[in-house]
């Protein structure tokens, strides 16, 4: 496919992509070209500058490319973890305590969240209570 930049002879600028400038030739002839602001079918080809691809300009392509897929990806991690918060009791310093209970059939299940030291997670991993760490992600406050 091929697109030029097109001007009407009302100089209205767009672009149209056609397979081939042969295409571009048929269709304007048969009267098919037309402007989308004013429906005239007096379309020539305007000037375009082209469009040289250097490493460099690959590169920041890739790079803005790159940045954007983080920031969708970490906004989705972020509705996540937030949907796991919203649905969830926070129990605070007692988790690793509300957790062993609701393991044991002591308390109700429920999802929640809390605080835990290096110790209790250890002993409640060895005690094969489900427990995973929310993720802390950029723009957190500390």
């Amino acid at each position: 496919m091929i697109r030029f930049s097109l001007v009407c002879e009302n100089e209205h600028d767009f672009d149209g992509w056609f397979g081939s400038s042969e295409d571009y030739e048929t269709q304007r002839k048969r009267g098919l070209v037309t402007c989308p602001s004013c429906s005239s079918a007096k379309v020539e080809k305007a000037l375009m500058a082209p469009q040289v691809s250097t490493s460099r300009s690959r590169e920041t392509v890739q790079m803005a490319s790159l940045a954007l897929e983080q920031k969708q990806a970490l906004a989705e991690l972020k509705k996540m973890r937030d949907a796991i918060v919203n649905d969830s009791e926070n129990v605070g310093k007692g988790f690793a305590e509300e957790a062993r209970k609701i393991h044991y059939g002591e308390a109700p299940e429920r999802g929640i969240i809390g605080e835990a030291n290096r110790e209790e997670v250890v002993e409640l991993l060895e005690e094969g209570v489900e427990i995973a760490p929310l993720p802390v992600l950029p723009g957190d406050a500390n």
